[in-house]
C-alpha cells in the first residue's frame, strides 16, 4: 500500500510529465543550450567525431571559432562549456542514439533542459530563475540548501545548469512572455 503522501506526489510527477513533452516549445524565448547549438550547426557526419572528444572550455572556443558558424559570443560559450563537461560520450550512448535516428538523444540535457525541467514546479520561474542575476559560484550556490539538494541531477548536471545559467541569465523583462511573469 503506498502512503497517501508518496501517493500524491507521484500523481503530481505524473500530471507534470505532458507539460514536459512540450516545455521546450513554451519555453522558446530563452536562450538555446549547449546541446541545440550542437545539433543546429553541425551535420550529423561530424557528430560523432565531436561527441569521441575531449577539450577545455578553451579549446572548444577555438574549434568553434574555426567553423563557419554563425553563433554569438555567448552562444559560443554556451556550446562550449556544455561540450566541455559532457564530452566525450560513451560509445554505446552514441550508437544508440545513431541506431534510432534520434542524436539528440545522445548527448546529455543541456542548462535549458535542466532549468526546464527542475525549476519552474516549486516557485516562479520568472523571479526564482529567470531574472536573477548572478555569477558563476552564485549559479552554484543554488545547490547549497536542502531543498536543492534533494534535486535529482547528478554533478555534471548541477555544473550544465550553473554554467547555461551564468551565462544567460538574468533575461530582460521584456524578453519574457507577459504570461510567464510573475
Amino acid at each position: 500500500m503506498i502512503a497517501p503522501r508518496l501517493f500524491f506526489i507521484l500523481a503530481g510527477a505524473l500530471a507534470c510529465l505532458p507539460a514536459l513533452a512540450t516545455a521546450q516549445e513554451d519555453m522558446a524565448f530563452m536562450p538555446d543550450g549547449g546541446k541545440t547549438h550542437l545539433l543546429s550547426i553541425f551535420p550529423e557526419e561530424d557528430l560523432y567525431d565531436i561527441a569521441m572528444t575531449e577539450r577545455t572550455t578553451e579549446e572548444w572556443m577555438t574549434f568553434l571559432d574555426g567553423t563557419s558558424s554563425e553563433l554569438t559570443d555567448a552562444q559560443k560559450q554556451t556550446l562550449a562549456e556544455y561540450l566541455e563537461l559532457n564530452l566525450p560520450l560513451a560509445e554505446a550512448e552514441y550508437a544508440d542514439a545513431k541506431k534510432a535516428s534520434n542524436m539528440a538523444m545522445a548527448f546529455p540535457a543541456d542548462g535549458k533542459e535542466l532549468a526546464i525541467a527542475n525549476c519552474q514546479f516549486c516557485h516562479s520561474f520568472f523571479t526564482g530563475y529567470l531574472m536573477q542575476d548572478r555569477d558563476l559560484q552564485g549559479w552554484r550556490n543554488v545547490f547549497v540548501p536542502p531543498f536543492h539538494k534533494e534535486l535529482d541531477m547528478n554533478e555534471i548536471e548541477r555544473e550544465t545548469f550553473s554554467r547555461y545559467s551564468a551565462i544567460n541569465m538574468p533575461l530582460k523583462f521584456d524578453e519574457v512572455p507577459p504570461e510567464l511573469r510573475f
